[in-house]
């Protein structure tokens, strides 16, 4: 009899405990929702893909796929926070008064503009090199520079005088002026006055007397 009362007791026991829990179960799991929805431009409605979702009040979340969808089970009255690269963040409060166990949102994500500070990238890595690189850097000299120093008549003529021409340099001057009379063959031929070459026995005929007339000559 006494092990009959001891049953009962105990089962009575587990029912008034068992009670409660069943309830607190139920009004977790009426909370619970299917949150769902997209993620789109504000000013454009295109989707915002890999977006991140979190729940502040669970921690838990989801990223949006390619197309912006996402879906998670949440809570009634929990934040959700939205966040996306180049995008501002945006929170949202899932509200209390929905009646299903589902609830979808279009969510809308404003283009963030960030301004970088300055970045300067130069080729030498202290202060003390790009000092020495300024000093001994050699400019080259440019086109009209070099027009200038090649029609030089002093540089002509040291190059007539000290440095005669070889065999290779006349081949390439009997060469180069066949060359150009075929190209011009029938034509009438321009001027070679750039040819330093020409210069070169211009200055050296009239140094040996080549140009003087015959009364000059005859004296």
């Amino acid at each position: 009899m006494k092990r009959c009362l001891y049953y009962l007791f105990a089962l009575l026991a587990s029912l008034a405990f068992i009670t409660p829990l069943q309830a607190q179960d139920q009004d977790y799991n009426s909370k619970l929702v299917q949150f769902s929805g997209i993620t789109i431009t504000a000013d454009s409605l295109n989707p915002v893909p890999f977006t991140k979702i979190l729940d502040i009040c669970t921690h838990r979340g989801t990223t949006s796929d390619i197309n912006g969808y996402f879906s998670f089970v949440a809570h009634k009255k929990d934040t959700v926070v939205f966040t996306a690269i180049g995008f501002k963040p945006v929170s949202f409060i899932i509200p209390d008064t929905i009646t299903k166990q589902k609830y979808s949102l279009i969510q809308l994500m404003t283009a963030d503009t960030l301004t970088l500070a300055a970045a300067f990238i130069f080729p030498w890595p202290t202060l003390e090199d790009f000092k020495r690189a300024f000093v001994e850097t050699k400019i080259p000299d440019d086109d009209l520079e070099i027009a200038r120093k090649n029609l030089l008549a002093a540089d002509i003529r040291v190059m007539a005088e000290n440095y005669p021409m070889d065999a290779s340099m006349n081949y390439r001057n009997y060469i180069d002026n066949q060359t150009s009379k075929l190209y011009y063959f029938g034509q009438v031929q321009p001027f070679n006055i750039f040819n330093p070459f020409a210069w070169a026995k211009f200055i050296k005929a009239w140094k040996e007397g080549k140009f003087k007339s015959q009364e000059e000559r005859l004296k």
